[in-house]
């Protein structure tokens, strides 16, 4: 019999150090001991970040069976009774400060700037991706962000599936039809790789996600206006795969700067925040789903504006019949009768 070691737990913004275990207590003494350390009930605990068959963390497994190292870290779900009351109160008439900047009249001067094109060759050469799935040939390139974007990462809840945006599964089923779906979040691999599994995204039998990208991913450049801010450059995914480009790329976040680097390719998603309020009436995905395969049948992505995405009209962009057919009547020109 010896300890365990200590344990961190990840819940909200904070981490708590969980000491004194012992191999041979179980995951209930576990939820037991999370509860002195963040006042959220054994029953209202889900738990990610363990590697076990099965996925199947039951009450009565003994911790020396799930292999934790000293200073394994685990990800809680959950809500205080305090904050579970909270939830039920209708929501405050205050609006809520968008955390965004108006980076418009920066962009061609960002995206073009020789010291920050030397930091996407550097993340080209030294990041490394771990593929999931191959690229397919002819598939154009989908880049999701996660929080707030696939999932409401502040709102508590007793499970995660209860934060995901509606019509996630549908969306990625409808989107890999045309689409390689890439997954790019601004937290770390680990935390990345425990959202998808929770929302039941990693594995799922309707769609495949090629990779993720980190925040080790990303760049760090200066605007005059707003000082040193991290992006996402999409010249990264390019300088690794040549079957993608701006013209067959597409990119949704919910913070605009996120692809300051690469503004024609992104598409500013509406925030999905308040998840218990709002996962009834948000068809923001369904919706995109629509534009996406409406824009799948273009050779160039580079001739849209994605901010007029909901007006976007499938038919002025379509490549013109091989027949000069007249729509009116569903006849030919004359000049193609016989």
């Amino acid at each position: 019999m010896s300890e365990v070691g200590d344990l961190i737990v990840k819940f909200q913004k904070n981490e708590h150090k969980i000491t004194g275990l012992l191999d041979v207590d179980t995951v209930a003494d576990l939820k037991n001991a999370i509860y002195k350390a963040t006042s959220v009930l054994p029953e209202r605990q889900k738990l990610l970040g363990f590697k076990i068959k099965g996925n199947q963390l039951t009450d009565d497994l003994i911790l020396s069976s799930l292999k934790l190292k000293p200073n394994s870290k685990i990800m809680l779900i959950g809500s205080t009774e305090d904050e579970l009351a909270k939830v039920a109160e209708p929501p405050s008439d205050i609006p809520e400060v968008i955390n965004d900047f108006d980076i418009e009249e920066e962009e061609i001067a960002i995206e073009s700037r020789e010291e920050f094109l030397s930091k996407v060759e550097r993340r080209v050469k030294e990041y490394k991706i771990k593929i999931l799935n191959d690229p397919r040939p002819g598939k154009k390139l989908l880049v999701l962000d996660i929080d707030y974007t696939l999932f409401d990462h502040r709102s508590v809840a007793e499970n995660v599936v209860e934060l995901m945006r509606p019509y996630l599964h549908e969306f990625l089923a409808s989107a890999y039809a045309d689409y390689d779906i890439v997954i790019w979040s601004a937290t770390g691999m680990k935390w990345i790789e425990t959202k998808m599994k929770g929302l039941g995204v990693e594995g799922n039998p309707n769609y495949k996600i090629s990779f993720y990208l980190d925040s080790d991913a990303m760049i760090s450049v200066h605007t005059p206006k707003y000082g040193v801010i991290e992006v996402k450059p999409l010249g990264v995914i390019w300088g690794k795969f040549n079957q993608w480009s701006a013209k067959n790329t597409i990119m949704f976040d919910d913070i605009r700067r996120n692809f300051i680097m690469n503004p024609q390719s992104g598409l500013k998603i509406r925030p999905f925040k308040k998840a218990h309020f709002n996962r009834n009436t948000d068809t923001e995905l369904l919706e995109l789903a629509k534009y996406l395969t409406d824009i799948a049948e273009l050779d160039d992505f580079t001739v849209l504006c994605h901010k007029k995405w909901e007006r976007y009209n499938k038919h002025k962009h379509s490549k013109p019949s091989r027949s000069n057919v007249d729509k009116s009547t569903g006849e030919k020109s004359s000049e193609d009768k016989t």
